[in-house]
């Protein structure tokens, strides 16, 4: 991993990208939240987040963060963005401030339970496979409805948006599809269940402009910011 000043000059290069992107499809930079991605890192990585000023961190494993959060003596937010089984979900809900990555009614009925359990109420978003790529986790689009609708039944659940993982291709208007198909979906969700979800997680190192042109509001780094993985 990268040292802090190497961490500090890599962050304030991918916050010039954001701005940039944004400049260039008229946006206001603010509007984009850099979250950076500290799995496969030491607790070190989150330190350095949180000296930098970054609000949040993500992690993708429940008990990598499990593990690292005990270490770290300072508060930021913690956001699970990797795939959640439903036999992690209390511990998940213990440990994350919000998970985005919920894909499906049982895990959704799962999280409010142990959300219940706890007396809190769980921010999430909902994962949505809008690249149809086989690979990936997420919901389809068609059965996005009804995961939001179990969704506003649970109690302890509060949905902030939606999120998706673009195909990994050479051509970049693959990612941009995806991403559109996103803010479309969501468009069409909050006017249809008349709420808003102002959140849409998308994009990541190698596809951030073409997420923040389609309205992306967190793109999630890592690699750019930490170096390579351990």
């Amino acid at each position: 991993m990268v040292n802090y000043p190497q961490f500090e000059d890599n962050a304030n290069r991918v916050l010039e990208e954001i701005a940039r992107a944004c400049h260039s499809c008229g946006r206001d930079p603010d509007e984009v939240k850099l979250l950076a991605v500290t799995k496969s890192h030491p607790p070190e990585a989150v330190d350095f987040a949180i000296r930098f000023g970054f609000e949040a961190i993500g992690e993708n494993r429940v008990q990598e963060a499990a593990d690292k959060k005990p270490l770290v003596q300072k508060r930021i937010r913690w956001e699970l963005i990797g795939h959640l089984q439903s036999n992690k979900a209390k511990l998940a809900v213990s440990l994350f401030d919000r998970i985005q990555s919920v894909d499906r009614v049982k895990l959704l009925n799962a999280l409010n339970r142990y959300a219940g359990e706890q007396q809190k109420e769980l921010p999430v978003l909902l994962q949505v496979n809008t690249g149809e790529d086989p690979r990936k986790f997420g919901s389809t689009s068609t059965e996005a409805a009804d995961l939001l609708q179990a969704a506003l039944n649970c109690p302890h659940i509060l949905v902030q948006g939606l999120m998706t993982i673009a195909p990994l291709d050479e051509d970049k208007s693959v990612a941009a599809i995806a991403f559109e198909r996103l803010r479309k979906l969501r468009d069409e969700l909050s006017a249809s269940f008349g709420i808003p979800l102002p959140e849409l997680s998308m994009g990541m190192s190698g596809d951030m402009a073409e997420a923040i042109r389609a309205g992306s509001t967190c793109v999630r780094v890592g690699t750019a910011l930490y170096g390579s993985r351990q």
